[in-house]
């Protein structure tokens, strides 16, 4: 199995330390199958195992090909196009660069660092590109829920809620073979019922909270469900977009968060969470802005970038997390 990209860590220690298999063939579990809980996590007083100082978590959004034809958020202004245009092709081709060039160029970048990523997949970009979502699994990263299209889910009542989360589910996992335990709402913008389905249906985690810097535990149902904190600050999407934002600038961005966060790791639990959209960050120019960040990440002791399932189920196993009530 591969292990999680570290510089001063042992990783074997730490994937035993959080449950994590040890074979080669647990790094694409069956469907229905999960990584085990964690044994023998560390006790309160303790950040994260086996010496790790600071964990950083990157969110690759997979979406392209499961945008509507028509009216989806791109660079391009606003059209009100006619019925009798079934698409915008301008912005469609945007997105086409997603699978065509952005995501393989992405896994090329992971596999260069030893870094894996969890991607949160749109089940219609999903079916469309199967072949590409295998290959996100294949190459160790963890396939997590995004939605089966875009959709204003927090405005659905509970039972078309819970049949649009079941169709995400779904489809991810019919195509890659794996169960996602995580989910990302659209816009992280979730409705009264949603985390109580979440648990209803097996998920482990939500994504949907800014709230912290560092995976914690909130109550849903009187049971224990993990948050692991998604970031806007360090999100291509609102930093890049070919709009009003460059390349470097948002280097500088995320390495003086990262240069924070290390100072901090060494008195508390931090986490750093990174997102990468197929279509952004897999451009040319942004791919060696990333891999002049990994690679600055990886020169510092006790760095580990881990999937969110895996920061998930080391939390619920931890005394020393947090636990808050749910955000209204």
């Amino acid at each position: 199995m591969d292990q999680p990209a570290t510089r001063g860590v042992g990783r074997r220690t730490f994937l035993g330390g959080v449950g994590a298999l040890a074979t080669g063939a647990a790094l694409v579990p069956a469907a229905g199958a999960t990584i085990p809980a964690p044994q023998g996590a560390p006790d309160k007083g303790s950040f994260w195992p086996d010496g790790i100082r600071l964990v950083i978590s990157i969110s690759m959004q997979f979406e392209a090909g499961g945008q509507p034809l028509k009216g989806t958020d791109s660079p391009f202004p606003k059209v009100d196009f006619p019925a009798s245009v079934p698409a915008d092709a301008a912005a469609n081709s945007w997105f086409a660069y997603g699978y065509r060039e952005g995501i393989p160029r992405l896994l090329d970048l992971w596999d260069k660092h030893g870094v894996k990523v969890t991607s949160h997949m749109i089940g219609e970009a999903v079916l469309t590109h199967p072949e590409l979502a295998r290959e996100i699994v294949r190459r160790g990263h963890e396939a997590a829920g995004h939605g089966p299209r875009w959709s204003s889910q927090y405005a659905m009542p509970r039972d078309e809620e819970r049949a649009f989360l079941i169709a995400a589910r779904d489809m991810v996992e019919s195509v890659t073979g794996q169960r996602p335990m995580g989910y990302n709402c659209n816009w992280l913008r979730r409705g009264p019922n949603t985390l109580s389905l979440l648990q209803e249906l097996g998920y482990l985690y939500h994504i949907d909270d800014l709230s912290r810097d560092e995976p914690f535990i909130e109550s849903v149902d009187n049971k224990d469900f993990v948050v692991v904190p998604y970031t806007l600050r360090n999100n291509d999407i609102l930093l890049v977009e070919g709009r009003n934002y460059s390349p470097q600038q948002f280097l500088a961005q995320i390495r003086g968060e990262f240069d924070q966060l290390y100072e901090e790791a060494g008195s508390r639990r931090r986490m750093m969470s990174l997102s990468a959209h197929d279509r952004i960050s897999g451009t040319p120019q942004m791919a060696r802005v990333w891999d002049e960040f990994l690679g600055y990440a990886l020169q510092h002791p006790g760095v580990a970038f881990l999937r969110k399932e895996e920061i998930a189920r080391f939390t619920l196993a931890s005394s020393g997390s947090l636990k808050e009530r749910e955000v209204i």
